[in-house]
C-alpha cells in the first residue's frame, strides 16, 4: 500500500515532467512560428522570426537579403549579415553577401575582410571562388582573381570555359596562364586549348598541346582530329604531323603513322577509316557509294570500292592530306580496277597543293580495266608546297556517270635521287 510520502513524490515528479513538456512545447512552437515567419518575403515577419529565434543565423541572413534587395537599405543589411556571420562564421555564402553589402556602402576594407573570411570558410568551393574572383577583378587584384579562377577550374570543369575567358580578358598571355591558372590536367588543358584555337593563338595552342602530350594520358581521338584541323587551317602541317606522331601510341593509332617508304596512311585500306587526322576523310556525295570491299583487293585484305550512279558528281568525297617537303621529288603509285562504266571521261586520282589547290598530278580517267592496273608518276613539289591533298575527282565534273571503281595500294615515297636533304 502506497504511503502518503510516495504519493506526494509521484505527484511532484508528474508536475515537473508536465512543466518540462510545456516548456519543450513552448520552444517547439516558438521555433515553428519563427520558421513560418521566416518563409515570408515581408520585413515585419522576417523581423518577427529573428525575435522569436535570435540565435538562428539563417533567419538573420534572410532578413539581411531582404534589406539589401527588397528594402534597398544596404547599411541595415550589413548589420543583419554581421549578426549572421557572428552566429555562424563557417558559411561562406553569408560572408559573400556581407562583402556585397560592404561594396554597396563603399566600405572596401570591410568588403576585403569579408571576402578573406569567405575563402577561409570554404577555400575549395568553386561557387565561392567564382564570386570572389569577380570581386577581385573589380577591385583590381588581378593575381588574386587568377588564383581563385584556378580554384574554380580545379573543382568544377563546367565553369572552366567561362573562367578561362575571364582570365584571358585580363591576362591574354598563354604562357602566363599555363603557369598560373591552368591545372596540369587533361580536361583543363583541353578547355584552354579550345579557347586558344578560337583566338587563333597558334604558338600558345602548340605549347598547350605539348603539355598535354607530356601527360601521356588517353583522350578521345576527336580532340586530336580537331587540333589537326586547326593546325592545317593555320598552315602548320609540320606541327600537325608532330602532334599526330606523338599522340598515336597513346591513342592506339600507331598503325596509322606514315613510314619512310610510304607517306600515304592506310593506303591498302586494311585499317578502319578514321575520318580524321591524317588518315582518309570522307563526306557523303550524292551519286557515290563508298565501301571497304573485302571481296576484291590487290594488297592486304580489302580495297576501296566506289560505285558511281548519277549526275552532278565532282568528286568521290574521299581525301587524304599528306605533309611533304617543298622542292622534293616523290614516287607516287596506286592500283585500280573498274566495271561497267558508262558516261564521258571517268574518275581520276588527283594530287594537289592543299592550300593553292594547284594540281601536281592528275591521272588519266580510270576506266576500262577489268584487272588491277597501276597508276604511276614522279611528282616534284614546288618550293612553297608543304601539304598535298589526295582525292578522287570526276572529269568532266558534273556530267553523268555510272560504274564501279576499286582502288588499292596507294604509295607516295621520297625519290631516292632527291638532290636536297629534307630529313
Amino acid at each position: 500500500m502506497a504511503t502518503p510520502l510516495s504519493v506526494r513524490k509521484r505527484r511532484q515528479l508528474a508536475a515537473g515532467l508536465a512543466l518540462l513538456a510545456l516548456a519543450y512545447l513552448f520552444l517547439i512552437g516558438k521555433e515553428f512560428a519563427a520558421s513560418v515567419y521566416a518563409s515570408h518575403s515581408d520585413l515585419a515577419k522576417l523581423e518577427r522570426a529573428v525575435q522569436l529565434s535570435p540565435g538562428n543565423a539563417n533567419y538573420r541572413h534572410r532578413l539581411g537579403t531582404f534589406l539589401a534587395f527588397a528594402a534597398g537599405d544596404p547599411q541595415a543589411a550589413v548589420e543583419s549579415y554581421r549578426s549572421a556571420v557572428a552566429l555562424n562564421p563557417y558559411d561562406a555564402g553569408y560572408w559573400l553577401d556581407l562583402a556585397a553589402s560592404y561594396q554597396v556602402t563603399g566600405d572596401l576594407d570591410g568588403q576585403r575582410a569579408a571576402l578573406d573570411r569567405a575563402l577561409a570558410a570554404e577555400p575549395t568551393a568553386p561557387d565561392v571562388a567564382w564570386k570572389a574572383a569577380n570581386y577581385f577583378l573589380v577591385d583590381g587584384q588581378i593575381d588574386r582573381a587568377l588564383h581563385e579562377f584556378r580554384v574554380v577550374i580545379e573543382n568544377d570543369i563546367s565553369l572552366s570555359d567561362a573562367a578561362l575567358q575571364a582570365c584571358w580578358r585580363v591576362r591574354p598571355d598563354a604562357d602566363a596562364l599555363l603557369q598560373e591558372v591552368v591545372p596540369g590536367r587533361t580536361d583543363s588543358l583541353f578547355a584552354f586549348l579550345s579557347l586558344l584555337m578560337t583566338k587563333q593563338e597558334t604558338a600558345g595552342t602548340i605549347q598547350t598541346w605539348e603539355r598535354l602530350a607530356h601527360l601521356h594520358e588517353k583522350f578521345d581521338s576527336w580532340r586530336l582530329f580537331e587540333y589537326i584541323r586547326y593546325l592545317i587551317q593555320v598552315r602548320r602541317p609540320d606541327a600537325a604531323m608532330t602532334a599526330w606522331e606523338e599522340a598515336a601510341p597513346t591513342l592506339g593509332l600507331s598503325a596509322y603513322l606514315p613510314t619512310d617508304d610510304n607517306l600515304v596512311i592506310n593506303g591498302d585500306f586494311s585499317l578502319d577509316v578514321l575520318n580524321g587526322g591524317f588518315d582518309w576523310t570522307y563526306v557523303n556525295r550524292t551519286g557515290v557509294r563508298p565501301l571497304l570491299d573485302s571481296s576484291d583487293f590487290r594488297e592486304g585484305h580489302r580495297s576501296l570500292s566506289l560505285t558511281f550512279e548519277g549526275p552532278g558528281i565532282a568528286d568521290a568525297g574521299i581525301q587524304q592530306l599528306i605533309p611533304v617537303h617543298g622542292g622534293a621529288t616523290y614516287d607516287f603509285s596506286a592500283y585500280y580496277k573498274t566495271a561497267d562504266f558508262q558516261g564521258a571521261g571517268g574518275p581520276q586520282i588527283v594530287l594537289r597543293d592543299a592550300y593553292s589547290v594547284a594540281p601536281l598530278f592528275t591521272s588519266a580517267p580510270l576506266t576500262d580495266a577489268d584487272f588491277w592496273k597501276e597508276v604511276h608518276s614522279k611528282i616534284t613539289a614546288p618550293d612553297s608546297t608543304t601539304l598535298l591533298s589526295l582525292t578522287i575527282e570526276r572529269s568532266p565534273a558534273g556530267s553523268p556517270i555510272r560504274g564501279k571503281l576499286w582502288l588499292d595500294d596507294f604509295q607516295l615515297a621520297p625519290d631516292s635521287n632527291n638532290s636536297k636533304d629534307h630529313s
